[in-house]
């Protein structure tokens, strides 16, 4: 059989409109824009696309840097950026050789005073592409697509090593030696893809915590100290300290795409060990809690950044719902995924797929997907009713119609008498107690024996004396499972012993 898809939780997007605009205000492309409007007359360049120097100084002063120490790194970044997405094309054939040197020895170069002439200098000419055009002309799906591929190119700078360490390691032959800069090229983008991937999950799981940026050694920690060990070694808090150096640079590097918001580390805090960085870290939790953990650096995804991270994991094979995928899909489908999804994004998710449906139309289907005796079928109908509880009084008439079945006829009178319809019958008592059950049976489902339900059993009991006795004759298939649960939960010896009995002989009855 072929291996499921990893899932992740959905997330809710912001629209193509909304992100397009997020990535040309991030700072790397903005730049990259500023560069290939500036190079579209044309700019003589070096071999490869390079600025030479006086065109770099005239590209830093455009881009307003030149009182920036970074500003040369920044703007070389932003260039080759423009190269990389195909904003900035590079010709280096002999006709555009033949134009660069004209322009040289022409003197109408931007050359400062003095400088050399410009002819021996350059091989090729940079002029604006075919993606300038899309940045103004075209839609926000083209711009993201542009934005994308700059960030995959910033990423794979990440994950590479320190060129300095590069040159280093150099062996006399001429190539590169792996091993001796201690790099493994799969298992640092890995490691990045984990990180990225972590913070992805916060994002999904808990909307309003991803909202504020995760520590740095927490975010470090989570990749290397494993679950089951309390206590972490001196050698696995160096190894997060290490880590956390890492992505720090990393970090830097990504943060001007926009793919996160990032608080660097202090400086101060890092300092050499062996010729490598380490980070100081507080000796006792007590420091720890007296030290600004600001200081140690905080990281978040931006809303870019889960789109970009999103489409990652979908090119990787990896199920990355997002909110509104389902709502061009029948009523089953979003019953069985509904009860997977964190509580905000599974109200967005119904939402979304109510929007498409008049209010008795979609009563109509939901509660036709919610019938059926299966295993999933308690979940199903606790789902049901819950979607219902966001539709308004206009599905009146599908709920009325269902009074009288067996699945769901006490689900529908509980939704009537919520939105306060005249004229409902009461339920039988085979009814209410045959709810019960199914209702006890999707808690068990979805949370298994939580302290909620616990206090739900022993609310049912104390309000009927003679539940039990009632209880094992309901006609559900899951009755004698829930009164085992309702054993294990009820704290009163004397109950759990009923509910007990009860189990067996509904399971002798069935």
């Amino acid at each position: 059989m072929p291996e499921e898809r990893p899932t992740m939780p959905p997330v809710r997007l912001r629209t193509d409109a909304e992100l397009a605009r997020d990535a040309l205000a991030a700072p790397l492309l903005a730049r990259a824009v500023r560069l290939a409007r500036w190079a579209e007359p044309g700019k003589p360049v070096a071999s490869g696309g390079v600025l030479p120097e006086g065109e770099l100084r005239a590209a830093i002063e455009l881009l307003g840097l030149a009182g920036d120490e970074d500003g040369p790194e920044h703007t070389a970044q932003a260039w080759q950026l423009a190269v990389d997405t195909g904003l900035v094309e590079i010709d280096e054939s002999e006709e555009a050789s033949g134009a660069e040197a004209a322009t040289g020895a022409d003197g109408e170069g931007d050359r400062a005073e003095g400088e050399a002439p410009l002819g021996d200098e350059f091989s090729a000419l940079a002029i604006s592409g075919e993606e300038l055009r899309l940045i103004t002309e075209g839609g926000p799906r083209d711009i993201l697509d542009i934005w994308l591929d700059g960030f995959e190119t910033v990423l794979a700078d990440a994950a590479a090593p320190d060129l300095g360490d590069i040159a280093a390691q150099i062996s006399e032959g001429g190539e590169l030696d792996l091993d001796a800069i201690d790099w493994n090229p799969e298992e640092e983008a890995e490691f990045l893809d984990g990180v990225l991937g972590n913070l992805y999950l916060l994002t999904a799981l808990d909307e309003e915590a991803a909202a504020a940026s995760v520590p740095l050694p927490a975010l470090a920690a989570s990749m290397i100290v494993p679950e089951d060990m309390d206590e972490p070694t001196d050698d696995i808090l160096e190894e997060v300290s290490e880590a956390m150096v890492r992505l720090d640079d990393q970090f830097r590097l990504l943060a001007p795409t926009g793919l996160i918001d990032y608080q660097p580390v202090d400086e101060a805090l890092i300092q050499e060990v062996d010729g490598e960085g380490r980070i100081q870290e507080p000796e006792t939790a007590e420091d720890l809690e007296d030290e600004d953990v600001s200081r140690y650096g905080m990281v978040r995804l931006t809303p870019l950044g889960v789109y970009a991270v999103r489409a990652r994991m979908i090119e990787a094979g990896i199920d990355a719902p997002a909110v509104g995928d389902l709502a061009d899909k029948g009523a089953d489908i979003l019953l069985d995924a509904l009860p997977g999804h964190p509580e905000p994004a599974a109200q967005a998710e119904a939402e979304q797929w109510l929007a498409r449906r008049t209010p008795e139309e979609a009563a109509r289907e939901l509660l036709a997907a919610a019938r059926g005796d299966d295993e999933g079928a308690p979940l199903r109908r606790l789902t049901c009713q819950q979607t219902l509880s966001l539709v308004g009084t206009e599905a009146e008439p599908a709920l009325r119609e269902v009074l009288d079945d067996r699945h769901l006829g006490g689900l529908a009178r509980v939704w009537l008498a919520e939105h306060g319809v005249a004229g409902v019958p009461e339920p039988s008592e085979a009814m209410v107690f045959w709810l019960t059950v199914d209702t006890l049976a999707a808690q068990l489902a979805t949370e298994g024996d939580s302290a909620e339900l616990r206090d739900l059993v022993r609310g049912l009991v104390d309000q009927s004396g003679s539940f039990f006795d009632s209880a094992w004759r309901v006609d559900h298939p899951a009755t004698a499972e829930v009164l085992e649960a309702m054993g294990r939960l009820h704290p009163d010896k004397q109950a759990a012993k009923e509910a007990r009995k009860a189990a067996f002989k509904a399971r002798s009855r069935a």
